[in-house]
């Protein structure tokens, strides 16, 4: 049986598993692909009913959908963003250029001639980038699939919105050409600045009719769809130069064009045509254009889509403080006179600093509908950037303080001299921001360090670049600059205590269809401490007050701010002239930003004034804005260090005493510890005191006293570390009396000769009893009071006097 059992077990592991036979794996493989291309017909034909009655049912959605609307703070609408889409003609294919065609299957849908509505192999890339990414990222659409989106106007990327797309894109090419597909997309699809449509955008941008489009412009065009916004010519110059340039690239690659012609076409300069004024259109337009930016964020819309969507956009704009803005920007005198049509521009946002509320902002002079809104550019700071890199690090650091003294001399640091117009006297920091001085804010960054003060700037939202970390950054030396926006928020955090602030306009947005958003603040931060927002905000008031650099900012209430200016720059000009001038202030209220200058600076467009002229606009604007805002004030944190004076000298007398001829004075001791006590004194019939001692003890003898003379004498405590010297103390008199000599009789000198008859002298001898003074007269010679050091009988000398008898400049030290 053993033996038995040991057969079967060997027996067991000897068999071998059966292999399927490759008549059985090709069956198997057969059906399925049989099952899959079954099932994949059956997909398609039910994506092309399905499209065909989608495309049946809504086909009216061609036409535009329900405007959005935008309401200021009180709930007032201000905008309508329907409005603009007027800016639309409609092109017959025969009036689109060749190149604007091949311009856009080039650069949105390289295989559109080939495919069928949708493009597999571009489909698949995008599901690979998916899966990669694990989120919907890569599109894949065609140009069909892309007018298809069009008419239901939904931005979401899920499986059934990009299903029922390919439906409608599948149908669309079952029932129209690939031309009447490229015409109807080339109409539709929306350029930014309310223009759909390629023969309105040909007018809006380029001022040409659609047929006269040039190579470079036609590239310009099929840039936007992407982007709209981004890769628009006059929002962002740069970036739609770039894209152009991928353009020009795909059609040479696809062999549109010749290498010479993408060559020349990269090449071109955008200058916008002046006609585009004619389309400026409703209210507040920079404020407007502010406000759809950060919606399209909120909601992950495109622009075409949030100006459809029949959206609430509630927003925190004050009307009263925007049409002060509005008033005073249009107002030519506030603004240099430029000696061409080039205009001297200028830009500001006002910004409620306890909210984060964005009260009003003006992108320009005669600023249009999606312009340039340089609210959001970047300028050179000049000195407004002092408290964000020098100060306000130093301060934060524990070791400096406002009254702290900074070097001031004219040194090189390694290879950077800075210069200005002050002398090398130490400074306090007080007064150093006060007069804007430069040595002393470089000198304070180098101090702190430059690691140092640029985190500070980065952590206040200021960016910066490599090439900026030298000590230029100190005086607003920056590579690329800080806007408007971006300077207002730095501020803000200063006015705020140092905790962090959320610049936005949008409140709430409600939906017709179920869609709503409403803002929620993000935790605060404390990106300083309350004491180091309280010197700063304590040092820049005085910048405001008389003798300050921005004292036209002054208005109705207290204002702490900071100009800034920046050299003109240009090559082979080496007179005076100024590119930016800013004044960035607030109150315990509102923040704001202003800047002005020329677009483009050069030798005959640069500012002669400096930031007095933006400091003026700030006051004519925020004066009549905050009519009606509560005032508030600046708090001073607990722990924030006073820079007090010692307290005034008690109990300061002076006793005269006649024994020695001197004046004793003395006073109780100051409470604070190291301190001098300054003794000033004048005579009766002097207008000013004289400083006649310094000690530290609570007692001084004057001896430098004259008889007849009147005296008045006061004491202070001072600190010399900080510069700080107490109230005077009481005036205390004294009158020191004459003097009175005794009436001496002279005594005969035994040497000198006697007549022996009557014992008188000869006249003009020379023996006159010692007056030797009376050109040799007989008369009698009576005693004289002589004032000390005249040569006669002394009274005591008091000790430092000169030999002339005037109190000496330096009095002596002597005393109890």
């Amino acid at each position: 049986m053993a033996e038995q059992s040991k057969i079967r077990k060997s027996g067991s592991k000897g068999k071998k598993r059966k292999r399927l036979s490759g008549r059985a794996w090709f069956y198997g493989i057969f059906f399925t692909v049989v099952i899959g291309i079954v099932c994949g017909i059956i997909g398609y034909l039910l994506i092309i009913l399905n499209g065909e009655r989608l495309l049946e049912e809504h086909g009216s959605k061609l036409e535009f959908g329900e405007a959005s609307i935008i309401y200021d703070a009180k709930g007032e609408e201000i905008s309508r963003l329907y409005d603009v889409m007027d800016h639309r003609e409609v092109a017959e294919f025969a009036e689109i250029p060749e190149f604007m065609r091949d311009a856009i299957v080039a650069t949105e849908d390289q295989r559109f001639y080939e495919h069928a509505g949708l493009d597999f192999w571009a489909i698949g890339r995008a599901v690979v980038k998916d899966v990669i990414a694990r989120s919907a990222v890569e599109g894949g659409s065609t140009i069909t699939q892309q007018l298809a989106k069009n008419v239901f106007l939904s931005a979401d990327k899920t499986f059934f919105r990009k299903a029922t797309e390919a439906s409608i894109a599948v149908a669309l090419e079952q029932q129209m050409t690939k031309d009447e597909i490229l015409a109807m997309y080339l109409n539709r699809i929306y350029f930014g600045k309310g223009v759909h449509g390629v023969k309105a955008a040909a007018d809006y941008y380029f001022g040409v009719e659609l047929k006269d489009l040039e190579l470079w412009q036609a590239a310009t065009l099929a840039a936007m769809p992407k982007a709209p916004n981004r890769y628009n010519p006059i929002n962002n110059p740069e970036d739609s130069m770039d894209r152009r340039a991928v353009v020009l690239q795909l059609m040479y690659d696809q062999k549109y064009i010749t290498q010479e012609q993408m060559e020349e076409a990269k090449a071109v300069v955008y200058e916008a045509p002046a006609h585009q004024e004619q389309f400026k259109s409703g209210s507040y337009p920079a404020f407007v254009d502010f406000v759809i930016e950060e919606a399209m964020e909120v909601t992950k819309l495109s622009e075409e889509e949030l100006r459809v969507s029949g959206l609430h956009i509630y927003t925190t704009l004050n009307q009263q403080a925007q049409q002060s803005m509005d008033t005073q920007f249009d107002n030519a005198d506030n603004f240099e006179k430029s000696k061409d049509e080039q205009i001297v521009q200028g830009s500001m946002i006002i910004i409620d600093h306890r909210s984060g509320e964005i009260q009003a902002l003006a992108g320009g002079r005669d600023y249009v509908k999606k312009g340039w809104n340089r609210v959001t550019k970047l300028r050179q700071p000049g000195s407004a950037i002092k408290p964000i890199v020098s100060y306000g690090p130093a301060l934060e650091s524990g070791d400096y303080f406002p009254w702290t003294e900074l070097a001031n001399d004219k040194k090189c640091f390694s290879n950077y001299c800075p210069t200005d117009r002050w002398g090398a006297t130490p400074v306090s920091m007080k007064q150093a921001i006060k007069d804007s001085r430069n040595l002393a804010a470089v000198w304070m960054l180098n101090q702190v360090g430059i690691k140092q003060g640029a985190a500070f700037a980065e952590k206040l939202g200021i960016q910066l670049e490599d090439d900026d970390m030298n000590l230029a950054l100190a005086l607003g030396g920056l590579t690329k600059g800080a806007s408007p926006l971006q300077m207002a928020t730095a501020y803000s955090v200063m006015a705020n205590g140092g905790k962090s602030v959320d610049p936005h306009t949008i409140t709430r947005i409600e939906g017709n269809q179920g869609f709503n958003y409403t803002y929620e603040a993000p935790a605060s931060k404390q990106l300083m401490s309350p004491e180091t927002a309280w010197y700063l905000t304590d040092m820049m008031l005085s910048v405001v007050e008389k003798g300050g650099t921005g004292s036209k900012a002054a208005i109705d209430r207290p204002v702490a701010g900071k100009t800034g200016t920046t050299q003109h720059g240009i090559k082979g000009y080496s007179g005076d002239g100024i590119k930016d001038a800013w004044f960035v202030g607030y109150t315990a209220e509102w923040t704001a930003a202003v800047w002005m200058g020329y677009d483009k600076t050069d030798m005959d467009h640069f500012l002669k004034k400096g930031g007095t002229q933006s400091a003026a606009l700030f006051a004519k604007i925020m004066k009549p804005a905050m009519q009606g805002v509560g005032k508030d004030s600046f708090k001073r944190p607990g722990g924030a260090k006073e820079n007090k004076p010692p307290a005034k000298v008690n109990n300061f007398t002076a006793v005269y005493n006649p024994e020695e001829v001197r004046v004793d004075l003395s006073w109780d001791a100051s409470p604070e510890p190291d301190v001098t006590y300054e003794i000033f004194r004048k005579e009766l019939n002097e207008s000013e005191y004289t400083r006649f001692d310094s000690r530290t003890t609570t007692g001084v003898t004057d001896m430098s006293i004259f008889p007849g003379m009147t005296y008045d004498y006061y004491v202070v405590a001072y600190d010399a570390k900080n510069e700080l010297a107490s109230e005077p103390s009481e005036t205390v008199r004294i009158e020191v009396p004459e003097v009175e000599l005794p009436d001496i009789p002279m005594e005969p000198d035994p040497t000198d000769p006697v007549d022996p008859g009557d014992g008188t002298t000869e006249p003009g001898d020379g023996n006159d009893g010692g007056n030797d003074g009376n050109n040799g007269t007989d008369e009698p010679t009576a005693p004289v009071e002589t004032e000390p050091g005249d040569g006669g009988e002394p009274t005591p000398t008091p000790t430092g006097t000169n030999q002339g008898g005037e109190a000496a400049i330096e009095p002596t030290t002597e005393g109890t």
